[in-house]
């Protein structure tokens, strides 16, 4: 490794060790940070439950589900599972409440939406909306409820604000199977983009950006794109490498003098970005790296796509970023309704926001329970997962505290700066959450995982 590498990487280092005092009166401060969430739930015992389950999802028990929550609280398991799975309190006010702190916290003019489905396994098939369909997480098709995020991604830092159960056609159309898992009988069945433009409509007001964002299954249907347009959105997402594109800039075929003038035949986007000069290609390095600058090299084209032998009808900015990623060359491709003209600085980093939205699942998957529920209505699951959500936004807001000096210069940690230390009880999980912001090794996931040092 070279002497200013090997400096960087001890610089890196010494940032990672977090001192004792960061920790000091954390139960106090998730105390005073569960208040307004649990100020919506209808009686005092649901707000005390939402306490402890909030906590539970913090701390150090192997399965943060109810029943390990419960144990570890003392609690009877019966009591933590009906509040889950039973109780009738909507989800919509906590998730609201913390759209409002992400606002105000992290909000910024140029931040990017990020729409983002993602599968948790499954066994059997009596939970609500489990069927075999594709699970990323396990890389192929196999028994996995889907839900579909929707996350915020500014240069301050990245959250999840809102989320949507997707119900297969098979479950919606099954009554015994809806009555059997309390599908509520207003829910009919809606496409993934249908419930991420919900999503949209609905947090979008509320969240400052610039950007709409999205892997390639979000990318795919022209019509989502098109309806982002309609509706004001700029979006850059990316789309799969079996979409078609004809150059609108490149030099169009002789004419013949007879009939309509001839156009750039359409063309693999692969094979068009192969047949490109070097000379079209803009490079930018993202950053330091153990083994030197990473480098990603960019481009933009104004063109016109089509998937499936389908013309989409109208004209698109397609942004390609190619990177070695363990010697063999990778491309990722997407569609913009942005001007030809947006800096490709800007492109790019607006390609990274999709990456920065997985470290959150990953994050919330890890650290606060988001994968490890065990109930199986539809209650209950939307109850588990806006509670993961927002235990994770303390995560973001601890670590966000961490930075900036740690406890002993937080007045909430105590009058005189040193708080009460959570008890054996009580110990509140922080690991690979305090460190988000971080970048992750290029290549690691689907599309933006090369990062740009500027922006988000």
């Amino acid at each position: 490794m070279e002497p200013r590498f090997q400096r960087r990487k001890e610089q890196l280092l010494d940032g990672c060790q977090v001192p004792p005092t960061v920790f000091d009166g954390v139960i106090d401060r998730l105390e005073e940070f569960a208040a307004p969430f649990a100020a919506s739930f209808p009686s005092p015992e649901s707000r005390s439950h939402t306490r402890t389950y909030l906590a539970g999802l913090l701390s150090d028990v192997e399965r943060k589900n109810a029943e390990s929550i419960a144990y570890r609280y003392d609690l009877d398991r019966q009591v933590i599972q009906r509040f889950l799975g039973e109780v009738d309190w909507d989800h919509t006010p906590p998730l609201d409440e913390l759209t409002r702190q992400v606002a105000r916290e992290i909000g910024r003019p140029g931040a990017v939406l990020v729409i983002d489905p993602s599968a948790f396994p499954k066994k059997g098939d009596a939970s609500v909306a489990v069927k075999r369909q594709w699970c990323g997480r396990l890389g192929k098709v196999e028994n996995c409820q889907v839900g579909v995020f929707l996350g915020y991604v500014s240069d301050v830092e990245h959250a999840l604000v809102d989320f949507r159960l997707y119900l297969p056609k098979e479950w919606a159309h099954d009554r015994k199977r809806r009555k059997r898992a309390g599908v509520p009988k207003e829910i009919k069945y809606r496409t993934r983009h249908e419930l991420a433009l919900e999503m949209l409509h609905v947090r979008g007001g509320w969240l400052p950006h610039s950007w709409v964002a999205g892997d390639d299954e979000m990318g795919r249907p022209a019509w989502f794109r098109k309806q982002l347009a309609a509706d004001g959105q700029r979006y850059l997402l990316a789309v799969p490498s079996n979409t078609s594109v004809r150059d609108l800039e490149a030099e169009p075929p002789p004419y013949g003098g007879h009939g309509r003038r001839p156009k750039v035949a359409f063309r693999g986007v692969r094979a068009w970005c192969e047949a490109l000069p070097p000379a079209a290609w803009t490079k930018l390095t993202v950053r330091d790296g153990e083994k030197g600058p990473l480098e990603v090299e960019i481009l933009a084209r104004r063109v016109e796509s089509k998937i499936d032998r389908r013309v989409v009808g109208f004209e698109e900015t397609l942004v390609v970023i190619r990177y070695t990623d363990g010697g063999v060359l990778k491309h990722d491709y997407h569609l913009s309704n942005a001007p030809r003209e947006t800096p490709l600085p800007e492109f790019a980093r607006v390609a990274k926001a999709t990456h920065r939205v997985e470290e959150c699942l990953k994050r919330s998957k890890s650290e606060a329970g988001l994968g490890e529920y065990q109930v199986r209505n539809w209650r209950g699951w939307h109850h588990h997962v806006a509670l993961s959500l927002i235990a994770t936004w303390f995560l973001v807001i601890e670590a966000r505290r961490g930075k900036k000096g740690g406890a002993g210069v937080d007045a909430a940690a105590g009058a005189d700066g040193v708080g009460a230390h959570p008890a054996p009880s009580q110990r509140v999980r922080c690991t690979g959450a305090c460190g988000a912001g971080e970048d992750a090794p290029p290549g690691a996931e689907r599309v933006g995982a090369v990062s740009p040092v500027q922006g988000t």
